[in-house]
């Protein structure tokens, strides 16, 4: 796990040499008062039975190879907080969906055959002090039975403290999902459904999308 870590740093860097930090990770100030935790969800069969070999922030490229996953590039970026609405570092952020084709990284997935092999599926982040996390992944897209949406795991000491969804804002599909609709407070769906926003100044169509998740825990003593 060090090993990858040190790689998640660095590519933290690289991502930030672009200039993306302070666009995607300024957020306003929040007051504990205002904070909706971030309502747990399914984990659903398809977290990966077998992870890839890159698991880092950038989902588009595996390894050193050249050619891109297809779909909707996105900067999908937020923070994690406590109760209080502090920032929460040194935390896990994994991320794990389908690609373009409604395929996940995973033996049982559904459209195996038509899998985008250079889709990475996966990706973890290590939060730093202000609580961040940065992912380049895909739009999500909808596959039978489901409306788009990207999984979310947070650990802390390697314990799953969270398990949640995120959802596009106003996607129809979002109406006629079951586990969407079982979260019968408004607020703790507005919590989990964000926008999938152009990227200011993108030249290739980028989108960006911000989903900070709100963690039912205190800062430490």
């Amino acid at each position: 796990m060090n090993e990858q870590l040190f790689l998640l740093q660095n590519r933290r860097h690289f991502l930030r040499g672009l200039g993306l930090g302070a666009a995607l990770f300024t957020i306003p100030g929040a007051f504990a008062e205002e904070l909706v935790r971030t309502p747990p969800q399914t984990e659903g069969p398809f977290y990966p039975d077998k992870l890839p070999l890159d698991t880092d922030n950038d989902l588009l490229i595996l390894n050193d190879t050249i050619t891109p996953a297809l779909g909707e590039i996105t900067w999908l970026s937020g923070r994690i907080l406590d109760s209080r609405g502090q920032p929460m570092r040194n935390t896990l952020v994994e991320i794990w969906q389908c690609d373009h084709n409604g395929a996940y990284l995973h033996t049982k997935t559904g459209n195996a055959d038509k899998r985008d092999k250079n889709f990475q599926g996966f990706g973890r982040f290590l939060t730093g002090s202000t609580g961040e996390y940065l992912f380049r992944t895909i739009k999500p897209v909808p596959y039978p039975g489901r409306a788009p949406h990207i999984h979310f795991a947070v650990k802390m000491k390697g314990k799953k403290e969270l398990i949640t969804q995120c959802y596009i804002k106003g996607h129809p599909g979002n109406e006629k999902d079951n586990i969407w609709k079982n979260l019968k407070d408004e607020k703790a769906r507005n919590a989990v459904t964000v926008a999938f926003d152009p990227l200011k100044g993108s030249r290739i169509g980028e989108l960006a999308a911000r989903f900070d998740l709100v963690m039912g825990l205190t800062p430490e003593a």
